[in-house]
């Protein structure tokens, strides 16, 4: 990475990180990184036992008696990769290049999320030249499949009452609420069954799709390969005898799926037509999505003829589950411009091992009642197709606190630097923050950061000016709270 980045001090920090392996709950390595970080600077450093990691500084000559300032980011990152690419997300460093004025990857998640926050943090213990008072730098893990790091937290293990929670994906954006969330699986107990003779075999592949942030993105139109793919199972298994044989779709919980792949049996005497219909479905398809989906692929590949299938009724009950479960914006908010509820079929897997399908999807909702609703038409439609069903506790939501002394000077800072008005608002995506506000009564936060799209993709960027902006807005707070 270009060391002529701006400003110079988070991004070296952030190509320092980048060298770090840190997938969600294997983030031994960052924890060490940053213990060894703290430790060379001389400053008090702690780690709890589940695993985060808490930096605190001292205020400079002078600050000592302002309010003890959080600042907060996770240091685990979403591993996804496009399946031509070779890379081991537990050994391998990120590849990064600068793309115009945007900071991307090789075939990967850049890591930026948050990654960025985490530099921003470190570059703030290194500085000598920066005011501040009192900070405390904390870095959560395993914020990306669970929150499990924030969850755990123990309730003295942050001393501040005000906290800058640096896990924001929209420059110009100060968060002051999000939603809430939690995860739906469901489970099919299928048998193996010699497989009949007189069937050809094909893989039928959705690929190429733009996914994004289960959250942030659930509102922008993007289609969703689990559901293509489940939508043309339904239409040939309302026409003909298909079987099935595997299925592997979709990825994170936390990222709409973006690849879909199954192998599917259909009667020798079928075969062409099957495939004139699985181009006329790809043609139309690629018409309710010219906007959002520019690069869309629809593969249908011979396959070798299996030794055994999924017993008929088991695919037959999963088919219909995956065309008649919801997916996307579910409810918007009436008081204000943002998603209130949504769902995300977010994957299927069938494990050969144990014989099962499983389908994990994601509920968020910035009121818990409206989730549970969800969440239960999710539980009702699997329940109905025979799978066994569970539903985690999930997050907690985080409400906008009217009197935030912090957001105050928050706005103030940035239209004295920016001569114009922050947006100021929530967020359909899940924060931290959430668990923070149980966690620790009282606490006043917001979350700002730099510019990002395709986060949880292989498409992740962010755009390089607006770190400056971010920045410089943080060293602005710090002076002035």
């Amino acid at each position: 990475m270009s060391v002529q980045l701006q400003p110079a001090c988070v991004f070296e920090a952030f190509s320092e990180i980048n060298q770090v392996p840190r997938p969600s709950k294997r983030e031994d390595k960052m924890m060490d990184y940053l213990v060894n970080i703290g430790r060379q600077l001389g400053l008090e450093t702690v780690t709890d036992k589940i695993g985060n990691v808490v930096i605190r500084k001292p205020a400079t000559p002078g600050m000592e008696d302002r309010p003890v300032i959080v600042l907060q980011s996770h240091m685990d990152m979403v591993c996804e990769k496009n399946n031509d690419v070779q890379f081991d997300f537990d050994k391998d460093a990120i590849q990064t290049y600068v793309d115009g004025e945007w900071l991307t990857a090789r075939g990967t998640t850049l890591g930026a999320d948050d990654g960025i926050g985490c530099a921003m943090e470190i570059a703030l213990l290194r500085s000598t030249d920066i005011m501040h008072g009192p900070l405390e730098c904390v870095f959560t893990r395993d914020e990306e499949t669970g929150l499990t790091g924030a969850e755990n937290m123990p309730a003295d293990f942050i001393k501040g009452r005000m906290m800058i929670n640096l896990d924001n994906e929209e420059e110009g954006y100060i968060f002051v609420s999000c939603a809430g969330g939690c995860r739906t699986s469901a489970t099919f107990h299928y048998q193996e069954l010699e497989t009949p003779r007189g069937y050809f075999f094909v893989q039928l592949t959705v690929k190429g799709l733009t996914g994004g942030h289960s959250g942030d993105d659930i509102n922008k139109m993007r289609a969703n390969a689990n559901k293509l793919l489940a939508r043309f199972l339904y239409m040939q298994q309302e026409k003909r005898d298909i079987l099935m044989s595997d299925i592997q779709a979709g990825g994170l919980h936390n990222a709409i799926p973006r690849e879909a792949s199954c192998i599917i049996g259909i009667p020798f005497a079928d075969k062409e037509q099957v495939r004139a219909e699985w181009n006329i479905f790809a043609s139309d398809v690629e018409g309710e999505y010219t906007v959002t989906e520019k690069s869309m692929q629809f593969l249908m590949e011979s396959a070798e003829t299996p030794a055994t299938v999924i017993d008929r009724e088991t695919s037959r009950k999963l088919i219909y589950a995956m065309q008649g479960v919801f997916n996307g914006e579910f409810a918007h908010c009436q008081d204000i411009d943002l998603v209130e509820t949504s769902s995300n079929l977010a994957s299927i897997r069938r494990n050969p091992q144990d014989r099962t399908i499983n389908v994990i999807s994601s509920q968020r909702s910035s009121i818990l009642s409206a989730r549970h609703n969800v969440a239960n038409t999710f539980r009702a439609v699997f329940q109905l197709a025979g799978a066994d069903v569970d539903t985690g506790e999930g997050y907690p939501g985080w409400k906008m606190n009217p009197n935030s002394q912090l957001l105050v000077v928050a706005v103030q800072q940035y239209r004295r630097l920016f001569n114009k008005e922050p947006f100021v608002g929530g967020i359909h995506a899940g924060l931290e923050c959430g668990l923070f506000s149980e966690k620790f009564p009282g606490m006043d936060m917001i979350s700002i950061g730099p510019t990002m799209r395709g986060v949880h993709s292989p498409d992740e960027r962010m755009l390089i000016p607006t770190v400056q902006m971010v920045w410089d807005h943080i060293l602005a707070i710090l002076q002035a709270v």
